[in-house]
């Protein structure tokens, strides 16, 4: 289809190859700037243009966002005002979008007397879309919101910028990653140019906006807080501030703890009612402020005897106990980490690692014993950097001569990824990339045997490689959206999928036949592992639950209770007796699998967990995210004492997010891949005499070549 561009258009799609609009009689523009291929209106400006969904084909038709602007009445105040608008839109774009969560900036131009602004496509669903399928957002909500919007808000502030517009349709949560996405600076405004009401530039949205920016057009990083707060209480209540705006005024503001649904701690609660304040000069000046009253009161949030919960005075308020609401919540403490300098030289690590790199795929039998491990000092001892874009997934081969990585889609002139990756862990090169997929591959898995490799791709297709010849083998077709997460059975007989079109299904490798789908999720199932015994199924889903299934029958045999959040990844020990689950609320979870009871709670305290791997000796269980404080975004990968739950080390050395880990078979080395596009290769040494704290210890960031 192609899309016409007249803004007036009432039925803009059209066939392809016309080349008059069939509604409107408007030519037909193939190609913008002879790049971007219009496909269908994504929302409509009022008059003043559209935005439409593209696709780039000097980037393989990599679908982005196309913004018109086309104003009606041309040279009037109100035609130059929006194109003014729109420009400090592009450059706004262009400063901010070097931030991960902010759309870059692809192009500006002029066209056909209209102005085009295209920028990257999020994949996601905005919060106020999210409230209406969700409807309830709770304490912790609010909390992970807030945790994750702040720092973004706070890199818009530092490049002089306040964004005028914060509200729940403005914000997206990435289905990647389930992170937040700030859009839509085309209301922005330079810290500096304060605007005067004369001029009629008030900007953004009644309900959202604060008073001195509805009734002066002046806003200040104190204006942006408010629109947070707005958003807060949106969530909370599902009442439209707007709504209330236009019967109350801001009169709304001063008793908005009236029309909760549900329970609210009073931390958050006085955290809100400072976001929402009136006046300016009473109102959280800056989000480094919001962040801190927030990590302070983080502190009292778990629940106390005299822990103090605000009950809604709505009569028909659905009842809740504050240990509903309290008793999953864990400590947030941003504190400030020591770095330590790295004792070994890149060289002789290196030397180390070429020398003593041989491993069985059996169950280790030499491995260190914890204290060993807890006195010693762990290792970056390489760095392997071949990925263009970041990596979702690492391997290592059984015998420990290879590790395989999956990433971001980098077609080649077949349209065909080069997104496999295959390493050479003595030299750190790369010997091949394996061609097949057409989009980003989530996920590998490899047999035990080392033979078999199998990737699940966003292509919706599971793809199986022989890894003696590097061909492919079978391609797998059933599930309807993208795999994100394999796992094979120890004998090899067995693989299990898991898609976003919230099914699990059970394959057999050898053939590649289906054997059966699981279906019980209710929302994306985005991690699965299988017992070492191979009959038990563990998976986790954005749906909140963690499901038990017997491999062999089609309905769940548990649902294990965990939190009111995501989860983003289940791990069976090696033996078979534990399973492991991170959740979105920054906990990590040990079940017994016998009692089907929790054994402990890991509080991960400033770091979200992305991945969770246990050693093969399933003594240590090794988790990866990222950690957000006050001064910086920083990296880290945490060992765990599985037997007491205690944090032994915590290493950083990524400069992005750390999505994937896997021990290598004797449990000497741990690998790690991330969105700074490199995989790192941490080692565990046995010998080395050199002491250090206990805990606390971090590595610095220095990469070894």
């Amino acid at each position: 289809m192609i899309c016409c561009l007249n803004p007036d258009c009432s039925n803009p799609q059209n066939p392809d190859h016309h080349q008059i609009c069939q509604t409107c009689h408007t030519p037909l523009v193939p190609l913008l700037r002879n790049r971007f291929r219009v496909l269908r209106v994504l929302s409509d400006e009022g008059g003043f243009g559209r935005t439409y969904i593209s696709e780039d084909i000097d980037k393989l038709n990599e679908l982005c966002v196309v913004k018109q602007l086309a104003p009606k009445f041309q040279g009037t105040w109100s035609q130059k005002k929006a194109i003014q608008l729109f420009s400090e839109e592009a450059r706004r774009l262009q400063e901010l979008g070097e931030h991960p969560q902010i759309p870059t900036l692809i192009a500006y131009f002029e066209q056909d007397n209209c102005l085009y602004l295209v920028q990257q496509f999020i994949d996601g669903q905005n919060l106020f879309n999210e409230l209406k399928s969700r409807r309830i957002y709770q304490d912790w909500d609010i909390q992970s919101m807030l945790l994750d919007l702040l720092p973004i808000i706070k890199f818009v502030h530092q490049h002089g910028v306040i964004h005028r517009d914060i509200k729940p349709e403005n914000i997206i949560r990435r289905k990647s990653d389930g992170r937040l996405t700030l859009i839509d600076f085309g209301s922005s405004k330079q810290l500096t140019a304060q605007v005067q009401r004369k001029n009629g530039t008030s900007i953004g949205s009644h309900g959202y906006s604060p008073i001195e920016q509805i009734r002066d057009g002046k806003a200040y990083p104190a204006s942006d807080l408010f629109g947070l707060g707005a958003t807060c209480f949106h969530l909370l209540t599902g009442i439209s501030p707007f709504q209330l705006w236009m019967e109350y005024g801001y009169a709304w503001v001063g008793n908005w703890r009236h029309y909760l649904r549900f329970p609210l701690s009073l931390e958050l609660a006085e955290i809100i009612d400072k976001l929402l304040q009136k006046e300016i000069q009473d109102r959280y000046q800056s989000a480094d402020e919001v962040i801190r009253d927030l990590m302070k009161k983080h502190t009292h949030i778990l629940p106390a005897a005299n822990h103090t919960i605000i009950e809604s005075p709505r009569k028909n308020s659905h009842p809740h106990s504050s240990k509903y609401i309290w008793v999953r919540n864990l400590i947030f403490i941003l504190g400030i980490i020591v770095f330590l300098g790295l004792a070994e030289s890149g060289y002789r690590e290196f030397r180390k690692l070429k020398t003593n790199f041989s491993f069985s795929w059996s169950q280790p039998h030499n491995s260190p014993p914890i204290s060993e491990i807890s006195a010693k000092k762990l290792s970056l001892v390489n760095t392997f950097s071949g990925h263009k874009s970041k990596v979702l997934s690492v391997v290592m081969s059984p015998n420990g001569k290879l590790i395989i990585s999956s990433g971001d889609c980098e077609k080649s002139s077949n349209s065909q990824c080069h997104n496999i990756k295959l390493w050479d862990v003595i030299t750190g090169k790369e010997i091949t990339s394996l061609q097949g997929h057409s989009q980003n591959v989530n996920a590998v898995a490899i047999t035990a045997n080392g033979k078999t490799l199998v990737s699940g791709s966003d292509d919706k297709t599971i793809k199986i490689w022989n890894l003696e010849t590097n061909q492919l083998i079978h391609t797998l077709k059933s599930h309807t959206d993208a795999i994100h997460s394999l796992a094979i059975s120890g004998d090899g007989k067995t693989l299990v999928s898991a898609s976003d079109d919230k099914t699990i299904k059970i394959w057999k490798l050898t053939t590649g036949k289906l054997i059966r789908t699981l279906i019980g999720h209710k929302y994306w199932v985005r991690s699965v592992d299988i017992s070492p015994d191979g009959v038990t199924l563990a998976s986790g889903s954005f749906d909140k639950t963690i499901k038990l299934w017997n491999i062999n029958q089609e309905e769940p045999i548990q649902t294990l209770s965990t939190s009111s959040q995501t989860v983003i990844a289940v791990a069976f020990s090696p033996n078979g007796k534990i399973l492991a689950s991170s959740s979105r609320n920054r906990t990590i979870k040990l079940w017994n699998l016998q009692t089907l009871k929790e054994i402990r709670t890991l509080m991960v305290e400033d770091n979200s967990v992305n991945t969770i791997a246990f050693s093969p000796d399933g003594k240590i269980l090794a988790s990866a995210g990222r950690n957000i404080s006050e001064e910086q975004i920083y990296h880290t990968i945490k060992l765990w004492n599985v037997a007491t739950g205690e944090e032994m080390l915590t290493l950083t050395g990524h400069s992005n997010a750390v999505i994937s880990l896997a021990f290598s078979a004797d449990g000497k080395f741990l690998v790690s891949g991330g969105e700074d596009n490199l995989i790192k290769i941490w080692q565990i040494p046995v010998n080395n005499d050199e002491n250090f704290s206990r805990r606390g210890l971090v590595l610095d960031k220095t990469k070894f070549r």
